[in-house]
């Protein structure tokens, strides 16, 4: 009997955590970064110091996931001062401008255990384009403080002509490709 009676509460606490359907992510936990190259030869990181992202399901394994990021574009970071005002300037991100970047998706199809391949519209200097990335659902756990938090990974590239950032440095200098990766321990949103 008590084996039954624990097995309801286990269910009623898994089914509990799931009709609830917004996932935050922990900032403090949580990177979206990207790279490009630069003179054909080396990769050059960087990351944006803040951003707002949900994740909305109401699907155990995330495979009905909506996902809404909002950056303030003012916040990018490459860890160079003269290279992040640069990258604030007119020349790329226009920040005064243009103060925030958005992602919306609009369809999610599972590709394997766990990975989805997620579609959805990047609006970038006011210019809104459809691209493809993929999710990758690691895992999902109690933590210390009896909160639920799933670990997300997002895997994805987009290229800066489609949306006129940086068109006075050609391919060879800075690639055309941009390469996002984001990493994230999403907290359910009580």
């Amino acid at each position: 009997m008590r084996k039954i009676t624990l097995f309801l509460a286990l269910l009623f606490v898994s089914a509990g955590v799931f009709a609830q359907t917004t996932w935050v992510a922990d900032p403090n936990h949580s990177k979206l970064g990207f790279t490009v190259t630069h003179l054909g030869i080396a990769d050059v990181p960087g990351h944006f110091d803040k951003f707002d992202v949900n994740i909305t399901s109401s699907k155990e394994d995330f495979s009905d996931a909506a996902i809404e990021l909002t950056v303030p574009t003012n916040t990018i970071n490459t860890r160079v001062e003269q290279r992040n005002t640069h990258l604030k300037s007119p020349d790329f991100f226009d920040v005064e401008k243009f103060p925030t970047m958005t992602f919306k998706s609009t369809s999610i199809e599972k590709v394997g255990d766990a990975k989805y391949n997620v579609k959805g519209n990047l609006t970038l200097l006011g210019v809104t384009k459809p691209i493809t990335v993929t999710m990758n659902h690691r895992g999902t756990i109690v933590n210390a403080q009896g909160a639920s938090v799933a670990g997300i990974q997002i895997l994805g590239a987009f290229k800066r002509s489609d949306f006129g950032l940086g068109p006075k440095f050609p391919a060879p200098m800075i690639s055309d490709e941009v390469i996002v990766k984001a990493d994230g321990e999403f907290q359910h949103k009580k």
